[in-house]
C-alpha cells in the first residue's frame, strides 16, 4: 500500500498573503476514490448540481473570499434544504448571464445562500477528509523570510515538507510507501523541481533516507482536473489565512476563518523524534523563518 500526497501552494508571490505555504493532504491509495467520491456527493449535497465542472470554482480565494462571508451574514443560516435550493439558482443564473452575455439578476436571497452553501461545504470537505483519515501537512513560510541565492538546491520548505511526511510514513507499518502529486507548474518550473528533487533524493544522505519511504520523482497533475489537489489548495489557503497554532505565526490572519482554520488544524500529524539534545514533539506543519542554508547564513554574518 501506498500514502498519496497531493500538494498545492498558498502566497508564492508574497503580495497579499501573510504567509508562503507549501502543503497539502496525505491519503491512503485504497481510500482516495471512496474520498473522490464522498467530495463529489459534498458538492451536489451543498449546491445541488457540480460545481467543479466550471474553472476556478472550488479555488479557496473564491470560496472563502472576504466577500463570500459578508453576503452569509445578510440572512440568519438558512436550513440545508432551502440553502441548497437557492445555491443552484444562483449558480444556474449566474451561467445562464454568461451564456446571454448579459448582467446577472441574481436576488438576495439567492446570493445569500450561495454564500453559505460555501463556507458549509468548506468545512465539510475537511470533515471529510478527516473521515478518510487524510493528514494534513505543511511548511509555512514568512513572507520576509531570507531566501537562498542558488536555485540549485532544493528549498528547505520542500525538505522540510518532505521530512514530516517521511516520518508519517515511518511511523506506520513497514512497507508504506509514499508518493508526491503536484498541481501541475509551468514547465520550466516543473523540470527544475523534478531535477532538485533527485538532487536531494539520490544525492544527500538525509535525502537517501527519505527515499526509502518516499518515490523520488514526483507526479503532477491539472488540479481543475483532479479534486484531491483542490482539497490541498483550501488547506494551504487555511493555512496561510486562518492558521495561527504555531507561536511564530504573528503575522495577523482574518478571524472569520477560525473554525475552518481549526479544522485543519485537527487534521495534523504529531509523532516524537529523538535527537541528541532529547525527545522533541515533531508535527506535519513546520515553520520556516529562513529559507537559506546553515552555511549560507553563517557566510553573510
Amino acid at each position: 500500500m501506498a500514502f498519496v500526497l497531493f500538494i498545492d501552494e498558498s502566497g508564492q508571490d508574497r503580495r497579499e498573503s501573510p504567509y508562503e505555504v507549501l502543503g497539502g493532504v496525505a491519503i491512503e491509495d485504497s481510500k482516495i476514490w471512496s474520498l473522490i467520491t464522498a467530495l463529489q456527493h459534498t458538492e451536489l449535497e451543498h449546491f445541488g448540481r457540480r460545481t467543479t465542472r466550471a474553472e476556478g470554482e472550488l479555488k479557496a480565494r473564491s470560496l472563502l473570499k472576504k466577500k463570500t462571508f459578508r453576503l452569509a451574514a445578510q440572512l440568519s443560516p438558512l436550513p440545508a434544504e432551502q440553502r441548497t435550493m437557492h445555491a443552484k439558482a444562483a449558480l444556474d443564473e449566474g451561467d445562464a448571464a454568461k451564456s446571454e452575455d448579459r448582467p446577472s439578476r441574481h436576488t438576495r436571497m439567492q446570493l445569500t445562500a450561495l454564500a453559505q452553501a460555501k463556507i458549509a461545504f468548506s468545512q465539510r470537505i475537511l470533515e471529510v477528509c478527516s473521515q478518510h483519515q487524510g493528514r494534513a501537512f505543511a511548511s509555512i513560510v514568512d513572507r520576509d523570510a531570507p531566501r537562498p541565492a542558488s536555485r540549485n538546491i532544493l528549498r528547505k520548505d520542500y525538505a522540510y515538507l518532505f521530512e514530516r511526511f517521511f516520518y508519517y510514513l515511518e511511523d506506520l507499518p513497514p512497507y508504506q510507501h509514499g508518493i508526491i502529486v503536484f498541481d501541475e507548474l509551468e514547465r520550466t518550473q516543473s523540470h527544475l523541481l523534478v531535477e532538485q528533487m533527485a538532487e536531494y533524493f539520490l544525492m544527500t544522505a538525509t535525502g537517501k533516507l527519505r527515499a526509502s519511504r518516499i518515490l523520488p520523482e514526483p507526479m503532477f497533475v491539472h488540479s481543475d482536473l483532479t479534486s484531491l489537489v483542490q482539497v490541498a489548495d483550501l488547506v494551504v489557503y487555511l493555512v496561510a489565512w486562518g492558521f495561527r497554532a504555531i507561536r511564530a505565526m504573528a503575522r495577523p490572519g482574518r478571524p472569520e476563518l477560525l473554525d475552518l482554520a481549526t479544522s485543519v488544524a485537527a487534521l495534523r500529524y504529531r509523532t516524537l523524534r529523538e535527537t541528541p539534545d532529547g525527545t522533541f514533539d515533531r508535527w506535519s506543519f513546520a515553520f520556516i523563518d529562513d529559507l537559506r542554508s546553515l552555511r549560507e547564513r553563517d557566510a553573510t554574518k
